[in-house]
């Protein structure tokens, strides 16, 4: 079987770092958020890190908006069939139905469509919703000495550290449904290894 490149080396480092920064954010803000019945590092010292990595996080976005924009990848990510609701239902029901049937996908992955309709949507909702929201909020619980006014403007910690904890939690049980999705490829680890050297089967979603 031909294999093809699927990911740019681009794409590689910019994910690995994004998921490295993600599980970093999320083991620290757990232990910032309870710390006394989840301890890894210290609280102080678990502020300092997750501090680092939402900065770290925030200029891989916009590096990874720089060279999607830039190389014209932007448009993986947006909608731009006319079936566009059809195929949504029938990827749907794959992933209900299909997928434990042994049913072939209904999409093939190529460099130039490697997202499908679920996948885009989910794509469109993190980075329009829940990135900027995760972003400003935890700007805010970071600068609510520093502006006080302005948090209690928008109705103090006490409604925007419940908002950003909410998001962290979207953000866990996407990145739980990220990777169990990479096992449902040809074999349990051919999307991961796909993502590590770039290259993949040809016509395997």
């Amino acid at each position: 079987m031909s294999h093809r490149e699927m990911f740019t080396i681009h794409e590689r480092i910019w994910h690995w770092l994004q998921a490295i920064t993600i599980i970093a954010l999320m083991v620290t803000g757990f232990e910032i958020h309870a710390p006394h019945s989840f301890h890894v590092l210290g609280f102080d010292t678990a502020v300092r890190v997750h501090n680092a990595f939402a900065a770290l996080l925030l200029l891989n976005a916009v590096l990874g908006f720089f060279y999607f924009f830039t190389s014209g990848l932007m448009k993986i990510f947006g909608p731009k069939s006319h079936e566009f609701m059809s195929l949504a239902i029938a990827q749907a029901r794959f992933y209900m139905f299909g997928i434990f049937r042994g049913e072939p996908h209904p999409m093939q992955r190529t460099p130039e469509q490697k997202l499908n309709p679920l996948q885009q949507l989910v794509y469109l909702s993190i980075l329009n919703v829940l990135l900027p929201v995760q972003v400003i909020t935890g700007i805010l619980i970071w600068g609510a000495q520093r502006w006080p006014g302005l948090v209690d403007n928008l109705g103090g910690l006490g409604v925007i550290v419940p908002i950003h904890l909410l998001t962290a939690w979207f953000f866990l049980a996407d990145t739980v449904a990220h990777v169990y999705m990479t096992t449902t490829g040809p074999t349990v680890f051919a999307d991961i290894k796909a993502m590590i050297t770039g290259r993949a089967p040809e016509g395997e979603h």
